[in-house]
């Protein structure tokens, strides 16, 4: 007898990733083992990001911060102290878009604590 083999499903499983690998450059996109090897490398990369996303932002709003601190004759370091020894619980992604967005009020916070 036969070895039955399910082609329907290991198709439909090939087709479902090379779809996912559209837009790849050369056999990335069309070659099964590759377009297969390139995907879960993709994986990868999308989770080790996704950490590094956070890192990336929060360095982002530090150097706004410290733009925006030096305008007002502080440095970083000196303003975070401060902000925490007036009990000024506010995080460093709102006090980035203050500096950027609304400059009086970060001034303002600036000034209290100073």
């Amino acid at each position: 007898m036969p070895r039955s083999v399910n082609h329907v499903a290991s198709r439909a499983k090939r087709k479902r990733i090379l779809k996912l690998t559209r837009g790849y450059f050369g056999a990335r996109k069309n070659v099964w083992t590759v377009a297969k090897n390139t995907w879960e490398k993709g994986l990868t990369y999308a989770y080790r990001d996704r950490k590094n996303k956070k890192r990336t932002f929060r360095a982002l709003w530090i150097q706004r911060i410290n733009a925006a601190a030096r305008l007002e004759g502080m440095s970083y370091s000196q303003l975070m102290g401060a902000l925490h020894k007036a009990g000024i619980e506010i995080n460093r992604k709102v006090l980035a878009d203050l500096a950027v967005n609304n400059p009086d009020a970060f001034k303002a916070i600036v000034e209290k604590v100073k």
